[in-house]
């Protein structure tokens, strides 16, 4: 019997400075059944990925299943146990870009085969570019809709199908 993956199974981590976009792909992400933990910051990401080192402060983001309209917080000394199967973020952002995050992800031992998608309200082939040739698997434009969100499936069913085959 073949058992498929579920989009439930898929834990997908979403970074944008913007509240309000940030809401939007978290709402896109639960009404496809995704596991969704939304940070404001590529800094915040990196903590939560336990890529920078900096264990001084305990960080609260939101962590939701798509189960319910509620959504507890769960602490960053919690999230780095968990699996992340994708990681969505804004391009621009202070402090660190999209294009920065990608880079330290991609450059990580743990992380560096988890999908990295970029969003950016900006039409710049230069940039889109760049963040492809880098690594990241796709690269929506805003407002990123759901026929977008559709397309993250073949890039979580082909980590999955990767992972399966080391084990």
């Amino acid at each position: 019997m073949v058992v498929m993956a579920t989009p439930r199974q898929f834990h997908v981590l979403a970074v944008d400075d913007s509240l309000i976009d940030r809401k939007l792909i978290e709402m896109l992400l639960k009404t496809s059944s995704y596991q969704v933990t939304a940070v404001d910051s590529g800094r915040k990401a990196l903590e939560l990925l336990g890529l920078n080192g900096d264990d001084d402060e305990e960080e609260e983001w939101s962590l939701s299943d798509g189960s319910d309209d509620s959504t507890p917080s769960v602490s960053s000394s919690n999230c780095r146990e968990m699996d992340v199967n994708l990681i969505i973020t804004d391009y621009f952002m202070p402090g660190m870009t999209g294009y920065d995050l990608l880079r330290k992800i991609k450059g990580s031992k743990s992380y560096r085969d988890v999908p990295v998608v970029i969003m950016s309200s900006e039409n710049v082939p230069s940039r889109i570019a760049r963040c492809l040739e880098e690594g990241a698997e796709e690269f929506f434009l805003k407002p990123v809709q759901l026929s977008d969100v559709k397309k993250l499936r073949p890039h979580l069913m082909e980590r999955k199908r990767s992972d399966q085959g080391r084990s």
